[in-house]
């Protein structure tokens, strides 16, 4: 059910279907860089099509891309800031080879580089605070979680076991050091039972329980305070049942649940839209290529056509 557009579109398709302004804020800042085209620190809207295999973006100051980049049901999403100039790369990992293809937003070249292998789960992410994005894979091996990640900075290594191999993936920023923590989400024994985090920063080692076996696990920072904050979308009993978002605040671990998007129709598909340093809440809805937008503190809402049925939000990449 998680489990490209061949992982992308499996993960985030089927599970709908089936259903720094001011301060530092490393954790929205990251999130949002990877979606920010033309450096305005704003999240543009972004939507891949199958059909002819192209990138379509909306940009925040009116600017409209099309870049057909990688292939229907082989490649992984995996949008970042791979150069570091603050501005989202168009990226996809092919899970048939573990070859990684990244158009630089300085250059407007392409650069192609090995790092994981078939049945690997990408996860680049700044792992080492450096302001690019590093290539990172899981590997599910022998029962266990294997990271393994490829530092932008010197080209060093490393690989960790964190996690089993039933886990899913949550790499977030929640201590808000600049630098992305490995971090799983463990499910119960049963659908409604309760999950868990496991995290580690690297200095420090959480357990957290939180949200159901069959959320969905939607990082972002939803508090504006600088850290990845714990959240999951929770589907509907029916096709036409909102979707329930769930964050705990990491400013002080109180619960925030809001009801945005319909079950049976919508992607999920956060980011920092309006540029106030906080994920907004946002689903993309098939039935009508629409970008519907939340933030609940100022009560502001916001409605973006952009896509056609049968796209794939690009956003939802960091749901796992």
């Amino acid at each position: 059910m998680r489990t490209s557009l061949a992982g992308f579109g499996k993960t985030a398709l089927m599970a709908a279907f089936i259903t720094l302004l001011a301060l530092p804020s490393f954790a929205q800042v990251s999130l949002r860089k990877a979606f920010d085209f033309d450096g305005d620190n704003k999240a543009d809207y972004v939507v891949f099509r199958p059909a002819n295999n192209t990138w379509y973006v909306r940009t925040s100051t009116g600017n409209l891309v099309a870049q057909p980049w990688g292939i229907a049901n082989e490649d992984w999403m995996v949008p970042g800031d791979y150069d570091g100039d603050g501005k989202g790369d168009i990226a996809v990992w092919r899970e048939t080879t573990g070859i990684w293809y990244v158009i630089s937003s300085i250059s407007n070249t392409f650069t192609v580089r090995g790092w994981g292998v078939a049945g690997d789960e990408p996860v680049a992410r700044d792992y080492d605070g450096d302001g690019k994005t590093d290539l990172a894979v899981v590997r599910r091996t022998g029962g266990n979680m294997i990271w393994y990640t490829l530092y932008s900075q010197g080209g060093g290594f490393d690989s960790r076991q964190f996690g089993i191999s039933t886990d899913f993936t949550a790499p977030g920023d929640y201590d808000g050091d600049g630098r992305f923590d490995v971090a799983v989400q463990r499910p119960g024994a049963t659908p409604t039972s309760l999950s868990t985090f496991y995290i580690n920063t690297g200095t420090n080692f959480q357990s957290v329980t939180f949200g159901q076996s069959t959320d969905l696990v939607v990082p972002g920072d939803y508090d504006g305070d600088g850290k990845t904050d714990i959240a999951v979308v929770r589907e509907g009993a029916t096709p036409t049942s909102f979707l329930s978002w769930y964050v705990r605040r990491s400013t002080d671990g109180a619960l925030l649940a809001v009801q945005w998007g319909v079950t049976g129709t919508d992607l999920n598909a956060q980011n920092d839209y309006d540029g106030d340093g906080k994920t907004d809440y946002a689903v993309w809805r098939n039935s009508d290529g629409n970008f519907y937008v939340t933030n609940p503190v100022t009560g502001l809402y916001s409605t973006v056509g952009w896509g056609q049925p049968s796209d794939f939000p690009v956003a939802s990449y960091d749901t796992h």
